[in-house]
């Protein structure tokens, strides 16, 4: 159980963290080597793919932390319930969104490893760079129920909480 709640906690964390180490290492290693006139021929395509994996395992972690850019003009307009109604469907629609993603970038990346393609330099199938996108939105869904999860609560309590107020009221 330990693990699983780790996981949970650290998932995003942990890929972001090993993605960007490899970027940023191979870059600064492509600069060093341009200036003793030495140019590596495959670390931009894998500088380029482990920033593929880093915008989509970003975007699951972006929603785990609720810090994806939305207008809040609307919502500030609502009462509590009314945020909390507004959110939760605003991620119906992420939701959807999320698993045609997954559906189509499963596809497409599932294709790409039948046909054996390979990047040009480092010879890495591509069906495994593509699979950042049916990976990272997966994540992403399972980002968007827990956070349904919460807002369920989230409007059973504040209905609990009007509902004890207006029997103090009366």
């Amino acid at each position: 159980m330990k693990i699983i709640r780790w996981l949970d906690e650290n998932i995003e964390k942990v890929f972001l963290v090993f993605f960007s180490v490899i970027m940023v290492g191979v870059i600064f290693l492509q600069v060093v080597m341009r200036q003793l006139d030495m140019s590596l021929s495959w670390s931009e395509e894998l500088a380029r793919y482990c920033f593929i994996w880093l915008i989509y395992i970003g975007i699951s972690f972006g929603v785990k932390k609720q810090t994806h850019v939305k207008i809040d003009a609307v919502l500030f307009l609502l009462k509590e319930k009314g945020q909390i109604v507004l959110n939760f469907v605003a991620n119906l629609f992420f939701m959807a969104f999320a698993i045609f993603v997954i559906i189509y970038g499963y596809e497409v990346a599932n294709q790409l490893l039948q046909f054996g393609q390979r990047s040009p330099a480092n010879q890495i199938p591509m069906g495994y760079v593509y699979m950042a996108t049916p990976i990272g939105m997966g994540l992403t869904l399972i980002r968007l129920i827990q956070n349904q999860i919460k807002l369920i609560q989230s409007f059973f309590r504040k209905t609990e909480n009007n509902t004890e107020k207006d029997e103090i009221h009366i």
